[in-house]
């Protein structure tokens, strides 16, 4: 009877382990859990197209409206019932196919295992379309290029020819070094900007700190998913998620700070999203490699700053 209680008990716990496997649950800003979104936990919707209720497609829906895909009320969005959340409908169909435009995949409406593949990567928490405006390859008809500016342009003034960058205080130093000898120095190769590294707590034109859903920043969601984000020039803020596991150069199973602090300085800098994987700017990024500026990447900066 002992031996049947233990074994019981071992396989109870055995299925709980898996079950908690398959996604991961954290507090969301301010006091909303949500699940964070896997693979593992959505593999289950693949083959999904309109017309089709599954439990979790709502955790997609929140997905496509965070990144500028689809445009829900956040009441909705935190409602199953009110916005009927675990149905694929035409919205999110056309929020899909938008989606499958600029990520290079076919685009038919369904989820298919690419798709969701891709939507389970770690990448940048700046929205790939932002005011409902994209030029991405959903948005990009009109033109020959990957490379995206933000709307309007912005950009640095020609009169500042070196641009000052502090760390908030408290800020981890290794992220010193990847950023001074990395990122700044490819970017200052193709604008002839300099970078001036002023220290710790300084006034300084670009700001790097670490956060974290935890310390109270709401585009933050604990390890691996949203990396890192930045605003468009002049704001000058670049955020990293301090719950990643980060390490400077190509190390297994960690994100590169050089290489994240590459893709942020060049939002910094005014470059959007790029749909051409080669770039710096495409808005995925793995673990354990060192990604340098693609020929997208320079041909932006270059036409941004009028190099």
């Amino acid at each position: 009877m002992a031996i049947n209680t233990i074994s019981v008990s071992a396989i109870a716990c055995l299925l709980l382990c898996l079950c908690i496997s398959q996604y991961v649950v954290f507090a969301d800003h301010p006091n909303v859990h949500r699940k964070y979104l896997t693979f593992e936990f959505v593999k289950h919707l693949q083959g999904a197209k309109k017309g089709d209720k599954i439990e979790g497609i709502h955790n997609l829906k929140k997905f496509l409206h965070q990144f500028g895909y689809l445009d829900v009320d956040k009441q909705h969005l935190n409602n199953q019932e009110v916005d009927h959340g675990d149905q694929l409908d035409e919205n999110m169909e056309r929020a899909i196919k938008t989606y499958q435009l600029n990520f290079n995949l076919n685009p038919t409406g369904i989820l298919d295992s690419e798709t969701l593949s891709l939507m389970a990567m770690p990448r940048c928490g700046v929205p790939d379309i932002i005011n409902g405006k994209t030029r991405m390859n959903s948005g990009a008809s009109n033109y020959t290029t990957n490379y995206k500016f933000f709307d309007g342009s912005p950009k640095w003034p020609a009169s500042e020819k070196v641009l000052t960058w502090a760390i908030a205080p408290g800020t981890r130093k290794d992220v010193i070094k990847p950023i001074s000898e990395f990122a700044t120095q490819l970017w200052k190769r193709e604008t002839g900007l300099e970078f001036e590294f002023v220290g710790e707590g300084i006034a300084a034109d670009i700001k790097i700190s670490f956060a974290s859903q935890a310390s109270g920043d709401p585009r933050l969601d604990g390890p691996g998913k949203t990396l890192a984000y930045a605003y468009a020039p002049t704001v000058g803020v670049m955020v990293f998620d301090g719950d990643e596991n980060w390490a400077d150069g190509a190390v297994p199973g960690k994100y590169d700070l050089g290489t994240v602090g590459l893709h942020e300085l060049g939002h910094a800098l005014g470059l959007e999203h790029s749909s051409d994987e080669a770039a710096v700017m495409f808005p995925t990024i793995p673990t354990g490699v060192r990604k340098g500026l693609g020929q997208d990447d320079v041909e932006g900066i270059r036409a941004l700053y009028n190099m």
